[in-house]
């Protein structure tokens, strides 16, 4: 996320449709990528209840979480499969490659 902020002035990318996350999906695919990337959902225990937020405060109003995922075990951010368009839960410091949105 700094570095989508820093670099680029923008933030990881937030997904509210399943067009938009089969967009991403295929601009991820057009690189030849082999990890999943980033995208900008982070998924958190807040107030005893574990909830998925995005990056840039907007709304959580779509998902497509691969069965078993998010995790609730710790905080942990998200992948985009490049394969099947699933979200999983990884732990956020992993380097991948990642998507960020303007």
């Amino acid at each position: 996320q700094r570095y989508c902020q820093d670099v680029y002035r923008g933030q990881l990318a937030s997904v509210h449709s399943s067009a938009r996350n089969q967009e991403l999906q295929k601009l991820a695919r057009s690189y030849n990528i082999i990890l999943a990337p980033w995208i900008g959902a982070v998924t958190s225990c807040r107030a005893g209840q574990w909830q998925s937020s995005w990056e840039d405060s907007s709304p959580w109003n779509y998902a497509n979480w691969a069965p078993s995922h998010p995790f609730h075990v710790v905080t942990t951010c998200t992948t985009l499969s490049i394969r099947d368009g699933l979200w999983r839960s990884r732990f956020c410091f992993q380097l991948r490659p990642f998507i960020c949105q303007y």
